[in-house]
């Protein structure tokens, strides 16, 4: 019984350690969005030295996973939750890596003359900053009807992104000054979908834990 109470406790820190490692990544994707909309190239430098601090959460989940399953025997439920917090970090990660993408584009298109705003990047980002939002809650909570909400905006987001994209070289083709700029927005329109696209794969994992069912790559399209 003393066993089962400790192997519990160690559960609940790993859960901990991955709730603590979303707050950074949410942090860094709502600051790279901002960086990118508005210019502010020291919010996107901020965000690109911090991104150290996300690999570090993860190595330190990769850790308590692994010793969770060297000395200890999870049951079934158990063993979902660690690979699940496994699967979680692994996605964070890589949405930490396209906030630092996207801060990169930002501090680019921050030395060049200014486009007009364009309203589809901003839906994007709202959209993407959502399913994120909505997928860690869903993980914190261990909602699986909110997981399920976040699998289904996936295809708004693709097609957000779709149409910067179809924008974006009508543009360049009238203009051909902003080429440069262009490239790089499409660039980051790119970003923001791969950041929606992670989320959903978070949701897949809340899914898995909580729920038992694999739903990769079957949330999407």
């Amino acid at each position: 019984m003393q066993q089962r109470i400790h192997f519990s406790q160690k559960l609940e820190d790993l859960r901990m350690h991955v709730l603590r490692m979303a707050a950074l990544v949410e942090k860094a994707t709502h600051d790279a969005i901002r960086a990118y909309l508005h210019g502010d190239s020291d919010l996107a430098e901020g965000v690109i030295m911090a991104d150290g601090d996300v690999n570090a959460m993860e190595d330190t989940v990769d850790t308590f996973t692994m010793e969770l399953l060297a000395l200890d025997q999870p049951m079934a439920s158990d063993l979902r939750a660690i690979i699940g917090a496994m699967r979680l970090a692994m996605n964070l990660e890589r949405i930490g890596d396209e906030a630092v993408n996207l801060s990169h584009r930002a501090v680019f298109l921050s030395t060049r003359a200014p486009l007009p705003p364009n309203p589809r990047m901003e839906q994007l980002g709202a959209q993407v900053q959502n399913m994120l939002a909505k997928a860690l809650r869903s993980f914190a909570d261990q909602d699986c009807d909110l997981a399920a909400q976040v699998c289904a905006m996936d295809h708004n987001a693709d097609e957000l992104s779709l149409k910067v994209l179809k924008e974006c070289i009508n543009t360049m083709v009238e203009e051909t000054r902003i080429v440069e700029r262009g490239v790089h927005i499409i660039m980051a329109s790119r970003h923001l979908e791969r950041i929606g696209d992670l989320s959903t794969n978070v949701a897949e994992a809340v899914i898995f834990i909580k729920e038992g069912q694999n739903l990769k790559h079957r949330c999407k399209g």
